[in-house]
């Protein structure tokens, strides 16, 4: 029997990535001490790898696809094939940055000011490109954790990954600029996407995967509205697509179906219902596939 092997992302993404596979009608189950969660998906094996490791691993076929970072494919310079960008991450659906940040009494103020410096960090190779590209040579350093309070006693400069950039202010430190912005990528390998069922796995996932994101924030919306009241509660309903209007029994009246951002029912349902529509129901959505 063919099997796709997948690799999860450990660690800060886990979580996450278990609640996007939910919503796409996965159930994922984690055990303790296990890195092979299981799926209610026979044709589908997961194994839990760091996400700075993915890249490689699925590069050499060891996985055969996996969620990682674009910042992780690009330290291990992996030989992958990109399928979908998938912009969730532990605190906001917003990319992660990696920043340059220094002490806040740092004379450093540009990328030029680090030629010598020490930097610490955990994408040594990136930030190596990212220094020769502005002509700079200085001593980058692996950093195995705890990068934030290296400087100014163990290194000039830091390239840490930041979403909000508290963690850095909190520690003193001020971000000069960013080397790269980043979001969770689904990869394959080369091979296994060049075979037709695994092919087909990954794209039926995939397309799973993105109607659990594009329905995030969403709901539906339906009503009943006398036909004479239709044009007043269209011009109120901000629709995805143009809404769904069915005929009823009573043929003096519609149904009116939609979608919308959660956060507008709020301030639009008042007004629907002062424009004439009656049996207002909010539903949950969970995909939304185009």
């Amino acid at each position: 029997m063919s099997v796709l092997k997948l690799g999860l992302p450990a660690g800060s993404l886990q979580d996450a990535t278990a609640d996007l596979f939910r919503k796409a009608g996965y159930k994922i189950t984690f055990t303790s001490r296990s890195y092979y969660p299981t799926i209610d998906d026979p044709d589908i094996h997961c194994t839990l790898i760091r996400a700075q490791e993915m890249p490689r691993y699925v590069q050499d076929g060891s996985l055969d696809c996996g969620l990682t970072g674009y910042d992780w494919v690009l330290e291990n310079d992996a030989k992958v094939v990109e399928l979908a960008e998938l912009v969730f991450s532990k605190v906001s659906r917003k990319p992660v940055r990696w920043a340059l940040a220094v002490p806040n009494d740092s004379p450093i103020q540009s990328v030029k000011d680090l030629q010598g410096k020490r930097i610490a960090t955990e994408v040594v190779n990136l930030t190596r490109r990212w220094l020769a590209s502005h002509g700079v040579e200085a001593v980058v350093e692996f950093s195995w954790g705890a990068t934030e309070v290296k400087p100014p006693k163990l290194a000039d400069a830091i390239v840490e990954v930041t979403e909000t950039g508290s963690s850095l202010k909190a520690n003193n430190l001020r971000i000069v600029c960013d080397l790269l912005q980043s979001t969770t990528r689904f990869i394959s390998n080369e091979r296994a996407y060049a075979d037709p069922w695994k092919k087909q796995k990954m794209d039926d996932l995939l397309l799973m995967l993105k109607g659990a994101m594009a329905a995030e924030g969403k709901v539906g919306l339906m009503m009943n509205v006398r036909r004479a009241d239709l044009p007043a509660v269209l011009k109120i309903l901000p629709a995805l697509q143009t809404p769904t209007i069915s005929s009823l029994s009573d043929t003096d009246w519609v149904d009116v179906n939609t979608i919308l951002d959660e956060n507008v029912v709020r301030h639009i349902v008042p007004q629907l219902k002062a424009a004439g529509a009656r049996g207002i129901v909010e539903y949950p959505l969970n995909k939304i596939i185009d």
